[in-house]
C-alpha cells in the first residue's frame, strides 16, 4: 500500500486528551485504520537551533514523526505570522492582523526546515498530504529539494474573497506558492469560489475548468472536501452505560432544567460574546423560559499571548459575571463558564444531556463541534443544533436552525424555539443531520481527497517550474530524475 505522509504543524501526542473539534482530531479519526507517517511541531519550545532534535513514535498503525521550535521560530513563525497575520485575514478580520517583515521571514524559514527535515524521511512512492494555513509554503519548498510526488494540500480555515487578501502584504507571492502541489482542498464551495476567483481577477490565471486552474503556465487541481468525524466513534463514546448514568444522574438532580452547550477554543471568530450576549437577552426577553434554562460554555484556551486572546478572555470573564449576578441565584447558575480544555469523553456525554447545541462562529472553516452534536444525540428525544450561516458546517447541515451571530435577537429567538419544539420534529431535523454527518464522516474526507490526489498522478503535470529570470526546467524533467533524491 502507498505509504500516507500528513504534514500538519501540530502533531497530537499519543493518548492525549483532545478538546473537541479542530484539525488534530480530524486527523486522528481518519489515520486511526489508514495509518503513515504524520510530521510537525510536538508543541514544544527550545532555546536555539541547536536544541533542535527529532523524534519518532509508534501510535497504532502511525508513525509520529515530531521536532520542536525554537522560540524565535515561535514567536515569529507561529504566534507573528500564522497567527497574527494569516488567521485573522482568513477570518475576515483585517483590524487585527499584525505584518511585520521579522515574521514573515520567520514563516518563510520554518517551513523550510520542516522541508529539510521531511524530504530525506520520503518515500518514492509516498502521497503527501499538507494541512492548513502554517504550511502553505511547504510544497514549494519540497518541490526545491527535489521532491517529485504527488503532493496535495488542504485549507481547514476559510479562504476569503480577493478584496480581503489583496489589502494582506505578501500575499500574492504566497498564493502562488500553491501552484506547486497537485491539489488543494477546501471545506465549502464558497472557499472554492473564492479561491478560484482570486486566481483569476488578482493573479491573472484563468479557470480552464469548474476544478482546474491556470497560471504562469501550470496547471492546478482544486475540489470541495468537507471535513467529518468518526461518527460510529463518537455516538458510542455518548452513549455508553458510564455516560447514561451521568447523564441519569444529571436528570436527577435538575429535573425541570433544559441544558444549551457551546465548546470553542477561546478566539475572536467564535463569537463568544455575541453568544453571551444573545443567552442574557433569552432571559431578559422570556422569563418564563429563565429558570429551566442554563448554558455551560467550554473555551478552551490558546494562544494566551497574543493581546486579542487576553482582551476576549477579559470580556468573556466580565460578561459571564454580569449575567450570573442579574439572573442567578442560591440555587440556579445560568452561565457556567468553563476556561480550560476538557476530554472529547467528558463533551460526549454533555452533548448528549442538553437540548440545544450552541453553534455560533461569526466565521469557521467547518466546525465539527456541530456534527459532534449531532453525532451524540439520543435518536428517540434529541436535542437542537443551533448553527452559525458563517461556519462551513452550515453548508451542509440545513436541517438545523441557522442563525446570523452578529444578530443577538434571532439567536435569542432561536434557543426560544428550540426549547418549545416538539419531539416529532426535533426527531425529524435529527434524522436528516445525522444522515448528512454519516455521508461525511473522516474516513468519506480522507478517502475522497486521496482519491483524487492519486488521479493527479494519472495525468502528471507537464507545466513549466520557473527556477530563475531565464531558466526553466520542466517538472516532468524532476520528477524523470527523482530517484537521486531519495538515494
Amino acid at each position: 500500500m502507498t505509504r500516507l505522509v500528513v504534514v500538519s504543524n501540530r502533531v497530537a501526542a499519543p493518548g492525549a486528551g483532545q478538546a473537541s473539534g479542530g484539525l488534530a482530531v480530524c486527523l486522528l479519526d481518519a489515520m486511526r485504520d489508514r495509518g503513515g507517517l504524520w510530521f510537525g511541531w510536538n508543541g514544544e519550545i527550545v532555546a536555539q537551533d541547536s536544541d533542535i532534535a527529532t523524534t519518532s513514535v509508534q501510535h497504532g498503525r502511525c508513525t509520529l514523526m515530531t521536532m520542536p521550535l525554537t522560540e524565535r521560530d515561535h514567536r515569529e513563525f507561529y504566534l507573528g505570522f500564522s497567527n497574527e497575520v494569516l488567521w485573522p485575514i482568513h477570518h475576515y478580520r483585517l483590524d487585527l492582523s499584525r505584518f511585520t517583515l521579522e515574521a514573515a521571514e520567520g514563516y518563510r524559514r520554518v517551513n523550510a526546515r520542516f522541508a529539510d527535515v521531511l524530504a530525506p524521511e520520503l518515500r518514492r512512492t509516498d502521497l503527501i498530504w499538507v494541512h492548513d494555513y502554517h504550511l502553505i509554503p511547504l510544497g514549494a519548498e519540497l518541490r526545491a529539494r527535489g521532491v517529485g510526488n504527488q503532493i496535495g494540500f488542504f485549507l481547514h480555515i476559510p479562504f476569503p474573497p480577493p478584496e480581503i487578501l489583496t489589502a494582506a502584504p505578501e500575499y500574492e507571492r504566497l498564493a502562488r506558492t500553491l501552484l506547486d502541489y497537485d491539489l488543494i482542498g477546501f471545506q465549502t464551495t464558497g472557499d472554492h469560489a473564492n479561491f478560484c476567483r482570486f486566481v483569476c481577477e488578482e493573479l491573472g490565471g484563468e479557470r480552464i475548468a469548474p476544478d482546474t486552474v491556470r497560471l504562469d503556465g501550470k496547471s492546478l487541481q482544486v475540489g470541495v472536501y468537507p471535513v467529518g468525524i468518526d461518527v460510529d466513534g463518537f455516538a458510542a463514546m455518548a452513549a455508553n452505560p458510564e455516560a447514561a448514568q451521568k447523564i441519569q444522574k444529571t436528570e436527577r438532580r435538575d429535573r425541570k432544567r433544559l441544558y444549551a452547550i457551546g465548546v470553542d477554543r477561546l478566539d475572536y471568530s467564535k463569537g463568544l460574546p455575541e453568544k453571551f450576549l444573545a443567552f442574557e437577552r433569552l432571559l431578559a426577553s422570556y422569563p418564563e423560559d429563565r429558570r429551566p434554562m442554563t448554558l455551560i460554555q467550554v473555551a478552551s484556551p490558546t494562544r494566551d499571548d497574543l493581546d486579542a486572546y487576553i482582551d476576549i478572555r477579559h470580556e468573556l470573564e466580565a460578561l459571564s459575571g454580569k449575567i450570573n449576578g442579574k439572573f442567578g441565584g442560591f440555587d440556579w447558575t445560568p452561565l457556567r463558564y468553563i476556561h480550560r480544555s476538557v476530554s472529547r469523553e467528558t463533551l460526549a456525554v454533555h452533548y448528549r444531556a442538553s437540548r440545544i447545541g450552541l453553534v455560533t462562529p461569526l466565521r469557521d472553516g467547518m466546525n465539527l463541534v456541530a456534527k459532534e452534536y449531532v453525532a451524540a444525540q439520543d435518536e428517540a428525544d434529541p436535542g437542537v443544533l443551533i448553527l452559525s450561516r458563517f461556519a462551513g458546517a452550515a453548508e451542509d447541515l440545513q436541517e438545523a436552525l441557522l442563525v446570523n451571530p452578529y444578530d443577538i435577537d434571532e439567536t435569542a429567538h432561536a434557543m426560544r424555539r428550540a426549547i418549545e419544539m416538539p419531539v416529532d420534529e426535533r426527531i425529524a431535523r435529527h434524522r436528516a443531520l445525522m444522515k448528512r454527518v454519516r455521508q461525511h464522516d473522516a474516513c468519506n474526507w480522507m478517502l475522497s481527497f486521496l482519491r483524487a490526489l492519486r488521479a493527479c498522478r494519472g495525468s502528471p503535470r507537464v507545466t513549466l517550474k520557473r527556477a530563475a529570470p531565464g531558466h526553466v526546467i520542466a517538472l516532468t524533467e524532476r520528477r524523470q530524475n527523482r530517484s537521486t533524491v531519495f538515494q
